[in-house]
């Protein structure tokens, strides 16, 4: 059983205050939980103050996006390599809010992930389908383009050390969620893409569920054979719920 993955996405809230409050609260409770690896995605302007309060922590820091290109005039793009100075180790690519509202291509996302491999980052590709999507039945359909385009440029290899994070777009902050079932069907199906071109790349590779994650599901989701975590929303701005969440990564890990 691979180690379990609960990530933090604090997308645009927070202030000094606050984020300082949350950040030891979380770092206070996880002091226990040794067989779950917890990663914060803070915005970007409060990397250095959340790379400061985990120095000397297990928890990894992560950014929610990046820029594909490596430096230049580029006005409001943060690089891998600026990330790389505040000791970030993963990164967000193709977050289903980068997609719809800053209407990042498919073609981006990948270009993200290689900028991402490149640097020595771990990408968090994000794929999903919308409510629209789902009703048609074409969530296998859209969720294997997402992967099939960042294949095509990157190929499969360069999935090893990533991480793919699939969010139903009906169940981000809707309140809604899939259910595990529907959650497992998508996350096989996941790795049965992949395996396509690396089957044991395929079983490896962890492959996290965001959409509407909290402590009360949590169990039920992880309980799911091709489940290896959580890449969690509103409910990480809440340390104990969050908390909650990584309780029982680390329950199922320990078997219990």
């Amino acid at each position: 059983m691979q180690r379990p993955i609960v990530a933090g996405n604090w997308k645009m809230n927070g202030n000094l205050g606050s984020i300082a409050t949350l950040v030891d609260a979380i770092e206070a409770g996880t002091g226990g939980l040794d067989r779950v690896r917890v990663v914060l995605f803070p915005p970007f302007v409060y990397l250095p103050q959340v790379s400061h309060r985990l120095k000397g922590t297990a928890i990894s820091l992560g950014a929610q996006t990046l820029s594909e290109h490596t430096a230049g005039a580029f006005t409001g793009e943060v690089s891998a390599s600026m990330l790389l100075d505040f000791d970030c180790s993963y990164v967000l690519v193709g977050h289903s809010e980068r997609r719809n509202l800053s209407r990042e291509s498919d073609l981006l996302v990948a270009r993200k992930f290689v900028a991402a491999r490149d640097a020595g980052l771990t990408p968090v590709l994000c794929v999903g389908e919308s409510l629209q999507e789902r009703e048609q039945g074409a969530t296998e359909a859209v969720v294997a383009r997402q992967l099939r385009v960042v294949l095509d440029l990157a190929g499969v290899q360069r999935f090893e050390g990533a991480v793919v994070a699939y969010e139903p777009v009906w169940a981000i902050g809707t309140g809604m969620t899939a259910t595990p079932e529907q959650a497992q069907e998508v996350h096989a199906f996941i790795r049965r893409t992949l395996a396509e071109d690396n089957a044991g790349l395929a079983t490896s590779l962890p492959i996290l569920y965001g959409g509407s994650v909290r402590a009360a599901n949590a169990a039920e989701l992880l309980a799911m054979p091709d489940i290896d975590g959580g890449l969690v929303g509103g409910a990480s701005l809440d340390a104990s719920e969050f908390l909650g969440i990584a309780a029982a990564a680390q329950r199922h890990s320990e078997g219990t």
